[in-house]
């Protein structure tokens, strides 16, 4: 049996475009690599000296995990040596970061990443991620600027996940499809896996974390009450399962067919999640798999980001569950409409 690794498929696939100059395959392969290192250190994480905590707080207002800084500093160091990127915002840092490097200052790329997704997950052997987006710089000349960052996830040109659970996945798209790959550590490659991915026309399963049931608009709240209802035409009732790590939640939704929700709440309108490197990216691969991403009442992608770490609510799954939530936001909840 032939194996595509993640390599062969980037490099076949510039192939397809002859306008292509080489840089995005590049600059995929980069966090690929830095994906392998990352993946090591959690597959260790028990017996090394990288659980815990870092002792410092995030802009987030987190408390940093030592694994947080381990990948951050890892995905820094990838794109900076390969050249292809110029400026980097990370979950990790207030401001963005300039790789200001003779080769990186030229880059023709910005990066968006969350380094690792539910870190708060470590010390319970839960799976946990990395998501990212890339975008083209909007400034041609000089060093990057923070609106090389402000655009809306409809410009994005790639983006993709990397799952560190029992097996290590990466997915990605650059808006022709997505794909996934399995790391194989006896050879130390990712190994083309799930090719065209797409929602089943049928998902069974809703994520959301009910705790905060209390706090959710009412048009969520119904949808809630809808998922749980009988009805054996439609599949429902619904299976509930939530993670807490927003890969591990949005993959499994996307292999078996489910809604991810991460809405606003009477305490926070705008949610918990990260626009620029948590909802785009996953709207973008949801859109390419033939599904659909929104706030509860627009499209994410759509959705013009005005700060590095603004924060977003998200709805995204299979089409039809989705706008069925939509539904049930814009008669019950009209209130919490952003725009």
């Amino acid at each position: 049996m032939k194996f595509k690794t993640l390599t062969e498929f980037i490099i076949e696939k510039q192939a397809e475009y002859p306008q292509a100059s080489g840089e995005l395959s590049r600059l995929l392969n980069d966090i690929g690599i830095a994906a392998k290192f990352v993946n090591r250190e959690v597959n260790r994480a028990g017996l090394g000296e990288v659980m815990g905590y870092a002792g410092e707080v995030n802009v987030q207002g987190e408390d940093q995990k030592k694994l947080d800084v381990y990948a951050n500093d890892q995905f820094i160091a990838a794109l900076k040596s390969g050249g292809q990127c110029c400026a980097i915002g990370s979950e990790e840092n207030d401001e963005i970061i300039l790789l200001d490097s003779e080769i990186s200052k030229h880059g023709k790329y910005v990066v968006a990443i969350d380094p690792l997704d539910g870190s708060s997950n470590i010390e319970s052997n839960v799976s946990i991620g990395t998501i990212f987006s890339i975008y083209r710089r909007r400034t041609v000349r000089g060093v990057a600027t923070i609106e090389d960052f402000l655009q809306p996830g409809r410009n994005l040109v790639a983006a993709g996940y990397v799952l560190y659970g029992s097996s290590t996945v990466l997915v990605y798209t650059t808006g022709y499809g997505v794909n996934g790959f399995t790391l194989d550590p006896s050879v130390g490659l990712f190994i083309l896996s799930h090719p065209n991915m797409k929602y089943p026309e049928t998902g069974t399963i809703y994520s959301i974390n009910e705790a905060n049931y209390i706090y959710f608009p009412e048009g969520v709240k119904r949808y809630i009450q809808f998922c749980q209802e009988d009805d054996k035409a439609t599949h429902r009732p619904y299976s509930t399962r939530y993670i807490g790590s927003m890969v591990a939640d949005v993959h499994r939704n996307l292999i078996r067919g489910g809604i991810f929700i991460y809405p606003g709440t009477i305490v926070s309108k705008q949610g918990k999640l990260r626009l620029l490197y948590e909802c785009n990216p996953v709207a973008f691969i949801a859109e390419q798999a033939g599904g659909k991403a929104s706030d509860g009442f627009r499209r994410v992608l759509d959705i013009q980001p005005k700060a590095l770490h603004e924060r977003a609510p998200i709805f995204v799954g299979p089409t039809y569950m989705v706008e069925k939530a939509e539904a049930l936001m814009k008669q019950y909840s009209p209130e919490f409409r952003l725009e």
